[in-house]
C-alpha cells in the first residue's frame, strides 16, 4: 500500500508539473496568438527601420535585414505623434538626410535583379517641404537604374528606371502635407509600377517607356531626405518613420493588412487599448492630431511580460513532503527542458530580457523547493548532479555539523564559484544549489546603462552594455557568513571565462576603446531582475577572464561596456590652435624657403640635386598644408570636400614620397654610391609624383565615395580606405628610418676617428647635431603618430601635433636659414648685386669660395672632398655633404 501510495503522489506531482510547464507554453504564446495578420506581412520583410530610436541618434538598425545605416548631418529631431516617435529631418539647416547603406548589386538599387516576384518599398512621410526635392532614392535617377520619389510644388512622382534596355515606370501622385501619410509602392516586369496611398490604390504605370537620358556613375546607397547623386545639395524637410522593404510585391490584401495593423485597428486596438483608434488621413483636418503610425516593436513591448512565470502559484501546487532523488532528477530535467522550449520560440529574442529574467528566477526558486524538500539522510551527504541543454546544475542537502573545507561549483572547467569553508555555519541542516547556465547570457543584448543599478556604467550612458560571459548561480540556505567589507574575508570568489562575438572581440582589440568590465549579478527586489555591482568587486583578470569577489550570493555574469576614446573639449581646442599655428607657420617659412631655393639657383652650390629634392618636398608640403587650411571650410559630404580630400590624399602622399626620395638621395650619397644624378633624377620624379598620383588613381577608382564621406575632408576610417595613405606612409618611415640609423653608425665613426686622430671630443655633439637636421626632411617625427593610440599618449599627440605642424619651419630653419652652403650662396649673390647695383661692370669677382672647395672651374669637372675609409683597403667614398 505505502509503495502504491508513492506511485500516485509522483503521478500526481508529474500532472501538475506538466500543467505548470503547459501554462508557460500558452503564457509565451499569448503575444503570438494575438497577433494582428498585418504584423505577419511585416515579419516577411527583408529589411526594417521603425526609425523610433530618440536618444543619441547616430545609426539606423535594420531589424530584419541585420544591415546599419547611419544619419548624416546634425539637424535631427523628432515629432511626438499619438503613439511612437518619428524622425524629423531638417533639410532647410543644412544636409541632413537618412543613409541606410551600399546596395550595389542587388534588387534595391537595381530593379534588373528583382526577380518575377519584384519588389516593394513602404514608408510613412509627413511632408513639409514646398521646394522640388528627392524623398526617397535609390541607385540613382542619372544612371538609370534604381527608384525615386520626387516632389515639387505641383504635385511629385513615383519613378523606376532599368539601365540594361533603358526603361522607366513614372506614376505621378499627389504629395502628401504636414500629415502622416503612408506611401508604398510595388514594382515587377510583368506588372510594372504601383502606387499605393494610404492602402488605396492611387497610381500605376504597367508598361513605362523608353529613356534616353545620358547615363553616369553608379551611386548603389538607399537614402532618404536627398537625392542619391552624390552631387546633389538639396534636402528635404520632413518626418519619415516605418520603411519597410520586401523583395516582393505585395497583393492588395497583404498591403491593407499591413496598413490596419500599423494604424491599430481589428483585433491590435481591441487588445491594446493605449493605441489610437484613430485613421490617418490624408485630409487637412488630419493636421490636429498629427498623428505617427504606431511602431510595430511597441506593440510587442506591450504584450511582454514582466513577470513570465507564476512562480508562488506553481511553489504551492508543489507537494511540500519528501521528493525522492530520481523524482527530483525528473523534475529538474523536465524544467529544464521546458525552458530549452521556451527559449525556444520564435521572437524570444525581440522580449528576451524580462522573459529571460524570469526564466533565472523561477528556475531558482523551484530548485531551491527541491533541494529543500530532497529526502535527508541524517548522517551523510546527499547530492545531485546533472547537465542539459539549458544548464549545468547541482543540489546538495549536508547534514549538521558536516566538515566542508570549501565548496567549488561546477567541479571542473575554467568557469566556477568558490565559497571558503569558514563562510558554512553548519549549525543546522545546509542546502546549496548550483546552476551554470550555457546560453542564458546571449539573450542579454543592448542593456540601457541607465537601466542598470552600476553607477559607473551610467557614467557612459550612451554605449550599451553586453553580457560577457556565462550566468553562474549559487544559493546556499542558511546563508554563509560572509564579510561585510569587500577588502575583508571570507568572501566568494567568482571566476568567470569571457564568451565574446566576433564584433565584441575587434571592440576589445582596437586600442582606440576603452573597455569596461564589471562584476554583476541579477537584482530582484524590484518586478524584474536588474544588473547591479552591490557587494561585488573585480579584483583582478584581463580581456580573456575576470575574477570577481562578492559577499553575497545570487546570480553572476561579467557585464562589458566599450566606450570609444574622445579627446576632451579643452585638448581638442589646443590641439585645434598648435595645428592652426604651426601650419601658419610652415606655410610662411615654406614659402620663402622656395624664393630662396629659386633666387640662388644660379649659384652653382645650391644647383645640385639634393636642393632640388629640398625644393620639391617644400612644395609638397606646402601645398598640402594650405589645403588643409581651406579644407577646415567645407561640409563633409559636399562635392568641394570630395575635391579637397583628393587633392589632400596626393599633396600628403607626394610629401611622403619627396621624404623617402630624401632618404634615397642620402644613402646613395654617404652610405652606398650608385649611378650619376642624371640617371637619378627619372626615378626621383616618378617615386615623388608618379607613385603618389598612381595610388590616388587606384584609390578614387575602387573607393571613391571614401573621400570626404563622414567627419572631414579626408579619406574614411570606417571602410579601410584610409590604408591608402596609412600604408605608403608606414613605408617611408620605416625605410627612412633604416636609412637614418645607416648614416648615424657612419657619422658616429667618423667622429670617433676624428677623436683619436685630432682629439675632436664632440662626436656625440655631431650626431645629435646630424640627426635634428636630417629628421624634417625624412618625417621621422611622423612615427609619434603612430604611438598617439590612447588618451594614455597624450603626450604623444601633443609632440606630433608641434612636430608636424611645424614640419615647414624645420625645413626652413636646417636646410635653409642655418644652411652653410646656403648662407654663403646668399653672401655671394648679394655681392654680385651689390657690384651690379654700383654700375662696375670690368672688375674681376672672384671666385665663390665654395666653387674653389669644390674645384669648379669654367670647362673643368667639379670634384668633391671625400672622406676615405680607413677600415678597408677599397677606399669606399663617403660623402656627408648632404649632412
Amino acid at each position: 500500500m505505502l509503495y502504491f501510495a508513492e506511485i500516485m503522489a509522483f503521478c500526481l506531482r508529474i500532472r501538475i508539473f506538466t500543467a505548470f510547464v503547459s501554462f508557460i507554453k500558452v503564457y509565451a504564446q499569448v503575444a503570438q496568438a494575438q497577433k494582428h495578420p498585418g504584423l505577419e506581412v511585416l515579419d516577411t520583410a527583408s529589411h526594417y527601420w521603425p526609425l523610433d530610436a530618440v536618444e543619441g541618434i547616430h545609426e539606423l538598425w535594420d531589424h530584419n535585414g541585420n544591415r546599419s545605416g547611419y544619419i548624416n548631418g546634425s539637424n535631427i529631431n523628432i515629432v511626438e505623434g499619438m503613439v511612437n516617435k518619428g524622425i524629423f529631418l531638417n533639410g532647410d539647416n543644412g544636409g541632413t538626410f537618412l543613409h541606410f547603406g551600399n546596395y550595389q548589386n542587388t534588387c534595391i538599387s537595381d530593379p534588373n535583379l528583382c526577380g518575377p516576384e519584384g519588389i516593394t518599398f513602404s514608408f510613412f512621410w509627413k511632408n513639409h517641404e514646398s521646394a522640388s526635392r528627392f524623398a526617397v532614392a535609390s541607385g540613382g535617377k542619372v544612371i538609370s537604374n534604381g527608384f525615386s520619389v520626387y516632389t515639387n510644388p505641383l504635385g511629385g512622382y513615383v519613378e523606376f528606371y532599368t539601365r540594361s534596355n533603358k526603361h522607366r515606370w513614372r506614376a505621378n501622385i499627389d504629395v502628401p502635407g504636414p500629415y502622416w501619410t503612408h506611401i508604398l509602392f510595388t514594382w515587377t516586369k510583368k506588372d510594372g509600377l504601383k502606387v499605393y496611398i494610404n492602402a488605396t490604390l492611387t497610381a500605376e504605370n504597367k508598361n513605362g517607356s523608353i529613356s534616353e537620358e545620358t547615363y553616369g556613375d553608379p551611386y548603389p546607397d538607399l537614402v532618404i531626405g536627398t537625392a542619391n547623386n552624390k552631387g546633389y545639395s538639396h534636402y528635404v524637410t520632413g518626418a519619415f518613420d516605418e520603411f519597410v522593404i520586401w523583395e516582393r510585391a505585395l497583393s492588395p490584401e497583404n498591403i491593407s493588412l499591413y496598413y490596419n495593423a500599423t494604424i491599430a485597428w481589428d483585433m491590435v486596438s481591441k487588445t491594446t487599448p493605449r493605441i489610437s483608434k484613430e485613421v490617418i488621413s490624408t485630409t487637412p483636418m488630419a493636421r490636429a492630431a498629427d498623428m505617427s503610425p504606431p511602431v510595430i516593436s511597441s506593440l510587442q513591448e506591450e504584450r511582454r511580460p514582466t513577470d513570465f512565470l507564476p512562480v508562488q502559484s506553481f511553489l504551492k501546487t508543489l507537494p511540500n513532503g519528501t521528493i525522492s532523488r530520481d523524482t527530483a532528477n525528473n523534475l529538474t530535467q523536465g524544467l529544464l527542458k521546458s525552458v530549452e522550449e521556451v527559449l525556444s520560440f520564435p521572437g524570444l529574442t525581440e522580449q528576451s530580457t524580462p522573459v529571460v529574467s524570469g526564466l533565472v528566477k523561477t528556475v531558482d526558486r523551484v530548485m531551491e523547493h527541491v533541494v529543500t524538500n530532497l529526502e535527508d539522510s541524517p548522517n551523510s551527504l546527499i547530492s545531485l548532479d546533472g547537465t542539459s541543454f539549458v544548464a549545468d546544475y547541482s543540489l546538495m542537502k549536508l547534514p549538521q555539523n558536516f566538515e566542508l573545507s570549501h565548496y567549488r561549483f561546477p567541479t571542473e572547467g575554467k568557469s566556477y564559484i568558490s565559497v571558503p569553508g569558514e563562510a558554512f555555519a553548519m549549525e543546522s541542516q545546509t542546502t546549496i544549489v548550483g546552476l551554470f547556465y550555457h546560453n542564458m547570457h546571449s539573450y542579454y543584448k543592448e542593456i540601457s546603462p541607465v537601466k542598470t543599478r552600476i553607477n559607473e556604467a551610467a557614467d557612459y550612458k550612451d554605449h550599451k552594455i553586453h553580457v560577457a560571459s556565462c550566468l553562474i548561480s549559487l544559493k546556499v540556505e542558511p546563508l554563509p557568513a560572509l564579510s561585510v567589507n569587500l577588502s575583508g574575508a571570507p568572501l566568494i570568489k567568482i571566476v568567470l571565462t569571457h564568451v565574446l562575438t566576433k564584433e565584441q572581440q575587434d571592440q576589445v582589440q582596437n586600442q582606440s576603446n576603452k573597455v569596461f568590465l564589471y562584476c554583476a549579478f541579477l537584482d530582484y527586489s524590484s518586478k524584474e531582475g536588474v544588473w547591479s555591482n552591490k557587494g561585488c568587486v573585480r579584483a583582478h583578470g584581463n580581456m580573456t577572464y575576470s575574477v570577481c569577489l562578492c559577499n553575497h550570493l545570487t546570480n553572476f555574469a561579467i557585464l562589458m561596456q566599450v566606450v570609444p576614446l574622445k579627446i576632451s573639449t579643452g585638448h581638442k581646442v589646443a590641439l585645434s590652435t598648435i595645428g592652426y599655428v604651426g601650419c601658419s607657420i610652415s606655410i610662411f617659412c615654406l614659402a620663402i624657403t622656395l624664393v630662396t631655393f629659386a633666387v640662388l639657383s644660379s649659384v652653382s652650390t645650391i644647383r645640385n640635386q639634393r636642393y632640388h629634392i629640398h625644393a620639391n618636398l617644400s612644395f609638397a608640403i606646402l601645398v598640402a598644408e594650405i589645403l588643409l587650411l581651406i579644407s577646415a571650410r567645407f561640409d563633409p559630404g559636399t562635392l568641394p570636400c570630395k575635391v579637397m580630400a583628393v587633392l589632400l590624399h596626393f599633396f600628403f602622399l607626394s610629401a611622403f614620397a619627396w621624404m623617402l626620395v630624401e632618404g634615397l638621395h642620402l644613402y646613395s650619397m654617404v652610405v652606398k654610391v650608385f649611378g650619376s644624378e642624371d640617371s637619378k633624377h627619372f626615378y626621383y620624379y616618378g617615386i615623388g609624383w608618379g607613385s603618389p598620383f598612381l595610388i590616388c588613381v587606384v584609390s578614387m577608382t575602387s573607393a571613391l565615395d571614401s573621400y570626404g564621406k563622414v567627419d572631414n575632408c579626408w579619406l574614411s576610417l570606417q571602410n579601410g580606405a584610409i590604408w591608402a595613405f596609412v600604408a605608403p606612409a608606414l613605408f617611408v618611415i620605416v625605410v627612412n628610418i633604416g636609412i637614418l640609423i645607416s648614416v648615424t653608425r657612419i657619422i658616429s665613426r667618423i667622429s670617433g676617428e676624428n677623436y683619436k686622430v685630432h682629439g675632436d671630443a664632440n662626436a656625440v655633439k655631431l650626431t645629435i647635431k646630424a640627426v635634428a637636421v636630417l629628421l624634417p626632411i625624412l618625417g621621422i617625427s611622423w612615427i609619434f603618430g603612430v604611438l598617439v593610440v590612447n588618451t594614455q599618449s597624450l603626450p604623444f599627440l601633443y609632440i606630433f601635433a608641434v612636430f608636424n605642424s611645424l614640419q615647414g619651419f624645420f625645413v626652413f630653419l636646417f636646410h635653409c636659414l642655418l644652411n652653410s652652403e646656403v648662407r654663403a650662396a646668399f653672401k655671394h649673390k648679394t655681392k654680385v648685386w651689390s657690384l651690379t647695383s654700383s654700375s662696375i661692370r670690368n672688375i674681376n669677382v672672384k671666385p665663390f669660395n665654395s666653387d674653389i672647395m669644390n674645384g669648379h672651374k669654367e670647362g673643368v669637372t667639379p670634384t668633391k672632398m671625400n672622406t676615405w675609409d680607413k677600415s678597408t683597403n677599397s677606399a669606399n667614398r663617403i660623402d656627408l655633404s648632404a649632412v
